[in-house]
């Protein structure tokens, strides 16, 4: 298309809006997928699940384990299958231990987050133990900032039963510094404690770059995308104040990993951008 073709396209774009004729939305894009829910394929054929993956749509991955693979071997996989892996999680215990190591590996990968998945239950039993937590998060940021990496924390529900009549998630995001620590909120979790992420979502605007994108039914069940009653359209709608830029899809105990990441990518890949 010449200059040309290109401004009167725009041209009657443009007017084709002001005259009240519907404009096409953009399909969200691109959709990621959260690799804990083909952990069982990766042990098995860990070259051959990304590639799987790729072929269902997906463009983003976030790791949950590299399952022996160099992170040089990783990058050259990802960039085999045109997929990019702006996240990876890794345990609590790495920010007490190599976590220098760790932040080198995910540069050389291409990784922008390194996302602490979960607290074990003994060290969240107290408000003390998750003020050690809030000052362990904003040291490790330091450091990962430095390296050029953001430290980030997903949630699921036990983040939300009271402590002394204080929520921790709360706690979390009062304590750790904004301009260090994010949160990758799991939109399955925060339902599931009966909370409301768009409550979190304008008390906190920007901390949420990153979501987990996983449906619940009446039953309080976890399902494929699409086949629950979590409002997709309303939390998209509301992605510039969260500040989300990645979407990874997820199902924990999926029956048939790659039906259901098939699924739940034709139904969220198909909501409209607004």
């Amino acid at each position: 298309m010449d200059r040309r073709s290109f401004v009167a396209m725009m041209g009657s774009t443009a007017l084709a809006g002001k005259a009240g004729i519907p404009l096409p939305r953009r399909r969200l894009q691109p959709v990621g997928l959260q690799l804990y829910t083909v952990r069982e394929l990766m042990k098995v054929d860990f070259e051959g699940t990304l590639e799987k993956v790729a072929q269902v749509g997906y463009r983003e991955v976030e790791f949950a384990g590299y399952y022996g693979r160099s992170p040089e071997d990783v990058r050259s996989i990802l960039l085999k299958n045109r997929l990019s892996a702006p996240a990876a999680h890794i345990p609590v215990e790495t920010l007490s231990g190599d976590w220098e190591l760790a932040l080198e590996q995910a540069a050389a990968i291409g990784h922008e987050y390194l996302v602490v998945p979960s607290i074990p239950k003994a060290l969240r039993q107290t408000l003390d133990d998750w003020g050690r937590l809030v000052e362990q998060f904003n040291r490790a940021a330091v450091v990962a900032q430095a390296r050029g990496i953001r430290f980030a924390y997903h949630n699921h529900d036990y983040e939300f039963e009271p402590i002394d009549n204080v929520i921790p998630y709360d706690f979390l995001l009062g304590g750790t510094d904004p301009a260090l620590v994010l949160f990758e909120m799991d939109l399955f979790w925060i339902r599931k404690a009966g909370h409301d992420p768009f409550a979190y979502f304008s008390r906190y605007p920007g901390r949420f770059p990153m979501v987990h994108v996983k449906d619940m039914d009446e039953f309080g069940t976890m399902v494929d995308v699409g086949k629950g009653r979590i409002d997709w359209k309303a939390i998209i709608a509301r992605r510039g104040e969260a500040g989300i830029r990645h979407w990874f899809v997820e199902h924990d105990e999926p029956k048939d990993p790659i039906a259901s990441i098939t699924a739940s990518y034709e139904f969220f890949s198909q909501e409209p951008e607004r």
